[in-house]
């Protein structure tokens, strides 16, 4: 199994499966776990701000008898410069993980090459690995199925190929699902993981299109993310007129198979990505997917720590 988790990519769909597994165990009987992480300490690096990221690794690490550390690149010297490759060395002789919120991926790389203990992606541009596998958890908690009936299962991402549409390619490569991905042109997803599809590195099918309608037909998971996300804030007007059509709205569920479901990797821009209607139709579900991050990410780190 790999040190780190820094892409879906670098685990094997079994090695997954036990941690969604294990996920599932955490959720139903937390109290059976939670003295596992006892004595250990997760550095938390964060040069993005973040809700969901922070508060569910620092509950988790308490609620597995751990601590969390957070760390803004504001207070600490890696917002002084100093180089992540010593930060890795230095926290590798404090703490038991590194878990990292930031803009290039090159920096959890950088962390993994150098820190002697695990580091998690908490999010990058590049990917959101813990966001996708909890969307997986989420999928396959709610419609009650094993995990080989992931197979085939027809998915849409409408809107940005940000972070979360190549994440979701990662996804559907490892759990050999269909995947349809809209997004206006010159929005695409990452050029080298469309590569790997086009390759066929992995199972299941992927394809860009530009028509939001033609990638939820007979979608039974439809999902999105905000037109601008962090760091984009100065394009947010261009971007609205671009998306203007990318999102998920009732003429999407019209061509969708019956009874979808609707994600959302939060926070939501009601009336842009989403309808205010369609975002409280699904909220318990969109909520329990914004939950799960607590569980996945315990599994992830019993996983990799509890040694």
């Amino acid at each position: 199994m790999n040190k780190d988790f820094l892409d879906l990519a670098q685990w094997s769909r079994d090695e997954l499966e036990s941690l969604l597994t294990l996920a599932a165990e955490l959720k139903a009987a937390p109290a059976k776990f939670s003295q596992v992480l006892a004595g250990k300490s997760l550095a938390m690096i964060f040069k993005k701000s973040s809700t969901r990221t922070r508060v569910s690794f620092e509950v988790g690490m308490f609620q597995l008898g751990g601590q969390a550390i957070f760390m803004s690149s504001a207070h600490t010297q890696v917002g002084r410069g100093e180089p992540l490759k010593d930060t890795a060395r230095v926290l590798s002789r404090y703490v038991d993980g590194i878990m990292i919120r930031t803009f290039e991926h090159s920096d959890v790389e950088t962390l993994a090459c150098y820190a002697s203990v695990p580091v998690i992606n908490g999010l990058t541009d590049f990917l959101h690995p813990c966001q996708v596998l909890t969307d997986i958890f989420t999928i396959k908690e709610h419609l009650g199925v094993d995990f080989s009936e992931l197979s085939g299962l027809k998915v849409a991402y409408i809107g940005d190929g940000n972070n979360m549409a190549n994440s979701w390619i990662n996804a559907a490569l490892r759990f050999d699902f269909d995947l349809k991905i809209a997004c206006p042109a010159g929005y695409e997803p990452d050029s080298a993981l469309l590569d790997r599809v086009n390759r066929k590195v992995g199972g299941g099918k992927v394809a860009v299109v530009n028509d939001p309608l033609t990638a939820a037909n007979g979608a039974l998971v439809l999902n999105t993310d905000v037109w601008a996300s962090m760091g984009q804030e100065d394009e947010a007007l261009i971007r609205r007129k671009a998306f203007a059509g990318y999102q998920i709205n009732t003429e999407l569920l019209k061509v969708a198979a019956p009874n979808p479901l609707v994600l959302h990797c939060l926070p939501a821009h009601r009336g842009e990505e989403i309808t205010e209607s369609l975002f409280e139709r699904y909220q318990d579900l969109i909520f329990t997917q914004a939950e799960n991050r607590l569980h996945v990410q315990k599994a992830l780190l019993v996983t990799l720590m509890a040694k």
